[in-house]
């Protein structure tokens, strides 16, 4: 019985070594990774997505490679310019794997001999600039660092796609007067948008002005031409007023001549109406009266007739 017991465990036991062999030959290859694949320490293969079986203790999985695009960020490095200011830059370096064999068995510690080599070609590039050549050109200092590092790579099975300066640090001297470079221009370009803007102020106040003046002359002009009009209205009015009387008083004349003519009157009523005429106008505001002389022969001729007429009465 216990030899039977112990042959069970036996058989256990040897079953589950099996099966821990068997997990460890069966690999799942994920999504954008790769395994380099060695057999009895020589490069056996590359393994892509999906499920591989590796021969127990002769096959071995030598590398794991990430095909994902990878970024790495450097830490500064010293650099010296053309004018020999030194300055501390760190870059930053976009790159993915191509070749998993070529990374696996080109370079020992690839992200050690990318930063390297970034370092050094970032000082090559830099030493041909002068400090403002440097602090205005990183598209250019971009674009020559990815060519070199992809040019210089392609050999590890490395595409280096971008590279980014992601700080320029220069000396504490040189930012200060930099700083007060800077402080100067804004001031410089404050007092121009400010004169600009005074300017415009006095341009927008005389075209407020010239439109004041116009607006005043249009209306100044509009009152004379109304002043003009009204008093032309008034002269008119009173003019056809002035017309309106002759034209009674002529109306009148001829009536009163018209009547005369036809009550027959004779010479001696006509002298006695003048002389009613000419007592109405002495009765006026003139201050000289010329009387014709057959007319002052009436009047002594009534005056005469009045005191006969007055002696008769004391007569009596």
């Amino acid at each position: 019985m216990f030899a039977a017991v112990g042959g069970f465990v036996v058989f256990i036991i040897i079953a589950i070594v099996i099966l821990l062999i068997l997990s460890t030959c069966i690999r799942v290859v994920p999504q954008a990774q790769a395994l380099v694949v060695e057999r009895l320490g020589a490069y056996q293969g590359t393994y892509g997505v999906g499920i591989h079986f590796l021969i127990p203790f002769i096959d071995r999985v030598a590398k794991k490679v990430n095909l994902k695009e990878q970024v790495e960020d450097f830490p500064p490095q010293p650099v010296i310019t053309k004018d020999n200011v030194t300055m501390q830059i760190d870059t930053v370096v976009f790159f993915y794997i191509t070749d998993p064999k070529l990374y696996a068995y080109g370079v020992e510690r690839p992200l050690l001999a990318i930063e390297n080599l970034t370092a050094t070609t970032l000082r090559n590039i830099i030493g041909d600039l002068e400090l403002d050549q440097t602090l205005t050109s990183r598209e250019t200092i971009n674009a020559k660092m990815q060519e070199s590092l992809d040019i210089a790579t392609d050999p590890w099975g490395i595409k280096v796609t971008r590279v980014e300066l992601k700080n320029i640090i220069p000396p504490s001297a040189i930012q200060e007067a930099m700083e007060k470079q800077m402080k100067a221009e804004r001031e410089r370009r404050e007092s121009i948008l400010r004169a600009e803007g005074e300017k415009r102020s006095m341009i927008l106040v005389a075209e407020g002005n010239k439109e004041s003046a116009v607006l005043n002359a249009e209306a100044e002009k509009e009152a004379a031409i109304l002043r003009a009009e009204a008093e032309k209205e008034k002269k008119i009015k009173e003019a056809q007023g002035q017309a309106e009387a002759i034209r009674s008083v002529q109306q009148a004349t001829a009536d009163g001549i018209r009547f005369i003519k036809e009550a027959g009157a004779d010479n001696a009523v006509l002298q006695l109406k003048s002389l009613e005429a000419f007592q109405a106008a002495a009765n006026g505001k003139a201050n000289k009266i010329i009387i014709p002389s057959d007319i002052q022969g009436i009047a002594g001729m009534v005056k005469s007739i009045a005191e006969i007429a007055a002696k008769d009465e004391g007569a009596e």
